[in-house]
């Protein structure tokens, strides 16, 4: 059995979190969360304000690219997702990208104006987050289409064959993005 480890990623600030999964005839246990472990290890102090849950009933679920306000730990109840997180804010690291396989026993913290996105790999995949700020429909949202070329990110079931809400099949692209983010700064 593994121990609780964190690791960093080319991405600043965006973290993988080992977590340690105890079983046994009767099924498994894991410590979710542990803010002292983990903030021993090098998380940060967020400070969650609450736990949302999302139920995905079938294989190929695919949601994102999003980067909120927030920042947020990731972690799977039930099943695997394939993770990938762009690096939406300015700077050297803009379009940055890292993937990830997440069950059970793996988890990420994702910082603030980071894209998440993820595409389930079972059925019946229980996905969970805890955000450090409530959701706001004047917050300050970032999207970028999970298509995109330039990203070119490698979905383990193509994007023609999956479930995608029609929003997120179209928002922009990370070129579109970059002159939406270049114009605000220069007003």
């Amino acid at each position: 059995m593994a121990d609780l480890k964190i690791s960093k990623t080319s991405i600043p600030g965006l973290l993988v979190i080992d977590i340690p999964v105890h079983g046994d005839n009767r099924g498994w246990l894991k410590e979710n969360w542990q803010r002292s472990k983990m903030i021993q290890l090098g998380l940060p102090d967020f400070n969650p304000v609450q736990n949302n849950v999302l139920f995905n009933k079938d294989r190929g679920v695919t949601r994102g690219i999003h980067a909120e306000p927030w920042d947020k730990y990731i972690t799977i109840s039930y099943g695997k997702v394939f993770a990938a997180i762009v690096d939406l804010r300015p700077g050297d690291n803009f379009g940055v990208i890292e993937t990830f396989e997440l069950g059970v026993d793996k988890a990420i913290f994702v910082p603030r104006g980071c894209g998440n996105s993820f595409q389930t790999l079972e059925e019946n995949t229980v996905y969970s987050y805890f955000p450090n700020a409530h959701w706001s429909p004047d917050a300050d949202y970032t999207f970028v289409n999970l298509a995109d070329r330039e990203l070119n990110i490698k979905w383990p079931i193509a994007l023609d064959k999956v479930e995608l809400s029609e929003k997120d099949k179209n928002h922009p692209t990370l070129a579109e993005l970059r002159r939406q983010l270049e114009q605000k700064s220069n007003n």
